[in-house]
């Protein structure tokens, strides 16, 4: 029944395995996955964050996020401290954190431009501009 149909979810999801593969293995050589370097470059950008909103800021539900923090901090890359109130945490990007970013970089552009070149210019853009529009509809940051 679904096969006949045009499934969005089914297609994106499909689409996003694909392309974290490309990237993943981009990467691969800077020691970094791409869940990992995003959640680095967010910290980057934005500072210390408390977990819940670095969760809401990478559209990640909590349990993905702590999963992801456990090994970035095992290796001193991320730190967590005390938030606010004792319950919370905030996550912070360690001068390790920084220098595995800078590493991988280069690592990232090279799939970018991969990925803007297999799928053309014009259609990279439009992509983009989709996917940003999917995102704002849950209120996303993309």
């Amino acid at each position: 029944m679904i096969a006949d149909v045009q499934c969005v979810c089914a297609t994106a999801r499909a689409a996003s395995r694909e392309l974290t593969r490309r990237y993943d293995a981009a990467l691969r050589p800077s020691g970094l996955r791409t869940t990992q370097l995003s959640l680095l470059s967010r910290l980057a950008d934005d500072g210390p964050l408390p977990v819940s909103q670095l969760a809401a800021r990478l559209g990640l539900d909590r349990t993905s996020l702590t999963r992801e923090l456990a090994v970035l901090t095992g290796r001193g890359l991320v730190e967590l401290g005390r938030g606010a109130d004792r319950r919370s945490r905030v996550a912070s990007l360690t001068p390790a954190g920084t220098d595995a970013l800078e590493a991988a970089w280069p690592h990232w552009e090279a799939a970018q431009a991969a990925a803007f070149a297999a799928l053309g210019e014009d259609r990279a853009a439009r992509l983009l501009d989709d996917l940003r529009a999917v995102s704002a509809l849950a209120g996303g940051a993309a």
